[in-house]
């Protein structure tokens, strides 16, 4: 048993995350976790598993943060559906509906659980995420791809980073720190990454939030590039029981970290 009751690491055996890359820390009643892009569907170690922690701290203070990563060895043409299918076999294994957190494709997937598995979604909170990719994450997305196809691992780094602003000078600066970290960003990359990011090219919940009856939180950035604010807004709006938390002069992964995040996140959770 872990000695820190704060701080819980898993890589194996039996867990509510049917053996999908999961981790936890923190104490609580349970809040699922499910993460961006990332080149490989493992548990992260080391500097990447310090990224995913930092922003789920907050939220550890008041709950048992369950990380749960997707299936590694997707097969191609695997949709967003099959992805939360996956999710929809881990979420039973609480044993009840459970709260649900998604960032960015992660909160993709998360919407499409609730449209297609809503019984083990008690609530949900999307952040930079909602109904469809905007026209920039979807162009942005590709080029990584073709980048990545070409073993341009510097260039799909910038790509990449570009994704995280609109400021044009902040954007020229993030593209010239992803060419520098490129390499190590996509260490390793496998053929995951081009099947999710090809599971949320063609996904688009739009025509059915009508009918998702979870009661969801946006939560986002008012200079998101990949979605965008106007699409937060559409998401929040088109959901019978959305609700949206814009954050002023954030852009894609700035959101997370914006004063009041967990507070935010946790007072729409514990709302009832």
């Amino acid at each position: 048993m872990p000695t820190d009751a704060r701080r819980h690491a898993y890589d194996g055996g039996p867990s509510p995350s049917a053996g999908l890359p999961a981790f936890r820390l923190g104490q609580g009643p349970p809040l699922v976790v499910l993460p961006g892009l990332g080149a490989r569907h493992a548990v992260p170690h080391g500097l990447d598993r310090a990224a995913e922690e930092r922003p789920l701290r907050g939220l550890a203070q008041a709950r048992e943060v369950w990380w749960v990563g997707r299936r590694p060895g997707l097969p191609p043409g695997t949709t967003m559906a099959d992805i939360a299918a996956d999710y929809a076999v881990a979420l039973a294994g609480f044993g009840g509906p459970v709260d649900v957190l998604g960032f960015s494709t992660g909160g993709s997937a998360a919407l499409q659980l609730a449209a297609d598995h809503p019984a083990v979604v008690r609530r949900q909170v999307l952040v930079s995420a909602g109904c469809r990719l905007g026209p920039e994450g979807r162009a942005g997305q590709r080029a990584v791809l073709a980048r990545l196809e070409a073993g341009d691992r510097r260039g799909a780094g910038a790509e990449m980073m570009r994704l995280l602003d609109v400021r044009p000078v902040a954007r020229q600066l993030e593209g010239w720190l992803g060419w520098l970290v490129g390499p190590l960003m996509f260490h390793g990359a496998t053929a995951d990454l081009a099947a999710t990011i090809l599971a949320e090219d063609a996904y688009d919940l739009t025509a059915r939030l009508p009918g998702i009856a979870v009661p969801t939180l946006v939560v986002g950035g008012d200079e998101d590039a990949p979605y965008g604010a106007g699409v937060f807004r559409e998401t929040a709006g088109g959901l019978p029981r959305g609700a949206l938390r814009l954050y002023a002069g954030r852009g894609h992964v700035g959101a997370q970290y914006a004063p009041g995040f967990a507070e935010d996140v946790l007072g729409f959770l514990e709302g009832g």
